[in-house]
């Protein structure tokens, strides 16, 4: 399905969770000083405007990125994700980075990005936005699930993975415990970030459930729920990252965070988070 465009959802809750703790994973990474790949199987369009085209229609961010950057008194990791984000916007709110975009602005130069994207419009911006960085980063037009099997292990024999379909498909679901699964086979010491909605609906948990069945050393399952599920049973209503293999140092920097996005990006007083980890 090519009818998903994550522009109506740029910088929204869901965003924030996940490239924020996609910046406290790349940092880590760059703790040792060998190279490492950033893999991306759903990179979208890269870099998203807040002011006109599809951002504008329901205007998710308002409720996402804008009140961190409006907020005081943030700790200290949060702080520092968000000055990325301000990188983007001298003077006021306008661009949003998406995750291939988040993940250029913290790499290092000897550091290699691997984009996938499907949906051909979304491919030319995302194309577009990396033309001047082919030395470093290549995007390809192909099924993420498909490519990412094909590229591990990378020669680094270090890499971060997002793996973030739109899940318009519910196959998606099975399909990222399967890709994981598979990867692991390939190459186990890779770090895999999955990103899932949370919903109405048993698929995001039975998801979550399976990838804690695969027998891992260590993982990290973090989630952010801004309000109440609607009444009407649709809707996402927060979002989650399973990690396999974390920084062990995540588990603190998101104790400290959560509390912090809990309070600017709750829509409702029963907004709050949830951290489970097996690290060794």
């Amino acid at each position: 399905m090519l009818s998903y465009r994550h522009a109506f959802h740029a910088g929204n809750h869901a965003d924030v969770l996940k490239h924020f703790v996609l910046h406290q994973v790349l940092n880590y990474f760059k703790q040792k000083p060998k190279p490492f790949w950033y893999i991306d199987t759903h990179a979208g369009a890269g870099i998203y405007a807040l002011d006109s085209g599809y951002a504008t229609k329901n205007a998710e961010y308002t409720t996402g990125i804008l009140p961190l950057l409006n907020a005081q008194h943030l700790p200290a990791s949060l702080q520092n994700f968000v000055d990325l984000i301000q990188t983007f916007n001298p003077t006021f709110a306008n661009i949003y980075p998406g995750s291939p975009a988040v993940a250029e602005s913290t790499i290092r130069a000897d550091d290699k990005m691997r984009l996938f994207e499907l949906h051909p419009a979304d491919f030319d911006l995302l194309n577009h936005h990396f033309a001047s960085n082919k030395r470093q980063v290549k995007v390809e037009m192909q099924n993420g699930f498909v490519g990412l099997k094909a590229i591990l292990p990378p020669p680094t024999r270090r890499a971060a993975v997002l793996i973030d379909p739109p899940y318009e498909d519910k196959q998606d679901y099975e399909k990222v415990v399967s890709v994981c699964q598979k990867a692991l086979s390939i190459f186990k010491t890779g770090t895999y970030m999955v990103w899932y909605p949370l919903l109405q609906r048993n698929e995001p948990g039975d998801m979550v459930s399976a990838l804690q069945a695969l027998q891992l050393k260590n993982w990290l399952n973090v989630s952010l729920t801004v309000g109440a599920p609607s009444t009407d049973g649709f809707g996402m209503f927060g979002s989650g990252l399973f990690i396999i293999n974390p920084p062990w140092t995540l588990p603190t920097i998101l104790n400290e965070a959560m509390p912090a996005l809990v309070k600017h990006l709750s829509q409702d007083e029963s907004a709050h988070y949830l951290l489970d980890f097996n690290i060794k």
